[in-house]
């Protein structure tokens, strides 16, 4: 049976910076990163028959976790911001310093209608208006039927 997941990441996002001086001034090594111009590896799926190469259209650093099998989003945005806590003066001078926008990406795939718990503590608030990053939250939903048990 599949299983509710959660992925959370943080990312410094902008026009085009140098990531690896992002990486030694955090001295945190993202779990992903990208520059702008870089072609966008899409998986392919054999029901469209596509040959357009997309672009990526920013740069970007990122930290966050794959998808967790989880039931309460707190623990994987609690590990992601955990590593960033104290550096929140370091983010706001790479903002400045390269006009760098931040933002967090909550990921949910819900199966068979289970649902994790979803609240943002005050730390977890204070911490993101400290550095003025935005959230940005997808939902999904994979079919469930009235019946099933749980």
């Amino acid at each position: 049976m599949n299983k509710t997941q959660v992925m959370v990441y943080f990312s410094l996002y902008g026009d085009d910076f140098p990531v690896d001086s992002v990486t030694e001034l955090l001295g945190i090594n993202p779990t992903n990163s990208y520059k702008k111009g870089d072609v966008i590896e899409i998986k392919p799926n054999p029901n469209i028959v596509s040959t357009k190469v997309h672009y990526r259209k920013e740069t970007a650093w990122e930290l966050g976790t794959d998808y967790q099998e989880s039931y309460d989003v707190k623990e994987q945005l609690n590990e992601v911001i955990k590593p960033l806590k104290n550096k929140a003066h370091i983010i706001n001078q790479l903002k400045s310093k390269f006009s760098l926008e931040c933002h967090f990406e909550i990921v949910i795939i819900m199966e068979n209608g289970y649902t994790p718990a979803f609240y943002l503590n005050k730390e977890q608030i204070e911490f993101a208006n400290s550095i003025k990053a935005e959230f940005d939250i997808d939902l999904y939903a994979n079919p469930y039927n009235d019946t099933c048990e749980g």
